[in-house]
């Protein structure tokens, strides 16, 4: 039976594939992104059905990714990401991660939400980079890193439309964000589930980034923005 179905059939990838572009590199990078919303691992058939090519090619590619050590086959043939894709992530934003981590994990243990530090991907997504789980909350939302949203929903996105200078016709969320200093959002991503975040000072350009939390509704929403914009503060500045 197909493990993929529409409830949970992954987003796919927005990149268009062009005459000046490698279309076996396309879906190799396709196989990959599709791996990591299957943590416990897909068939093969799933995998040539979730990147639209014969299986036949599937497996090829997936031979190839597996001597590159980026993904593996189990004892039952079921395909899982690999550990070399941590030596290729170790680099990304090396600096950056090492700093935040700390700052995260206070943050998710002072409010009982989940801390996140997320990365402008692109002009119209964003990436997680770093999750952190409040260590004492009795329930908590979870994501994981790698998470690709729209960079115009969801506060992690808006703090960074924030930042950058008034559009004509930008929502008014962003506009608000502009004013506090920080974006948030309710249930936008995640079904009743509040989004704060605030981007951190200092980055510009396609560097931009921003810290938040993620948390079940509550009360006390401008005591969560202010911890959430002084926890992006500290990180900027330990960056200058």
């Amino acid at each position: 039976m197909s493990e993929l179905n529409e409830e949970h059939r992954p987003r796919k990838s927005a990149v268009q594939v062009d005459t000046s572009m490698s279309k076996t590199l396309h879906h190799g990078l396709a196989v990959l992104e599709l791996l990591t919303s299957y943590p416990h691992g897909l068939s093969v058939t799933d995998i040539a059905d979730g990147i639209g090519v014969h299986r036949t090619v599937a497996h090829r590619l997936i031979r190839t990714l597996e001597a590159h050590h980026l993904c593996r086959k189990d004892s039952f043939k079921r395909v899982t990401l690999g550990a070399g894709l941590v030596t290729l992530a170790e680099p990304v934003e090396q600096d950056l991660r090492t700093l935040a981590r700390p700052i995260l994990e206070a943050l998710a243990d002072a409010t009982g939400a989940t801390a996140h530090l997320v990365v402008r991907e692109s002009e119209s997504e964003v990436r997680a980079l770093m999750v952190v789980e409040p260590r004492s909350a009795k329930v908590h939302v979870a994501f994981h890193p790698g998470q690709v949203d729209p960079i115009n929903r969801g506060s992690a996105g808006l703090s960074i439309l924030a930042s950058l200078p008034p559009v004509g016709g930008e929502r008014e969320e962003i506009t608000a964000a502009r004013a506090r200093g920080y974006a948030m959002t309710d249930g936008e991503l995640i079904p009743s589930v509040l989004g704060i975040s605030a981007v951190i000072p200092g980055r510009r350009g396609d560097a931009l980034a921003s810290l938040g939390i993620s948390v079940f509704d509550t009360d006390d929403r401008d005591a969560l923005g202010a911890e959430v914009v002084a926890a992006a503060r500290n990180l900027g500045s330990m960056l200058r």
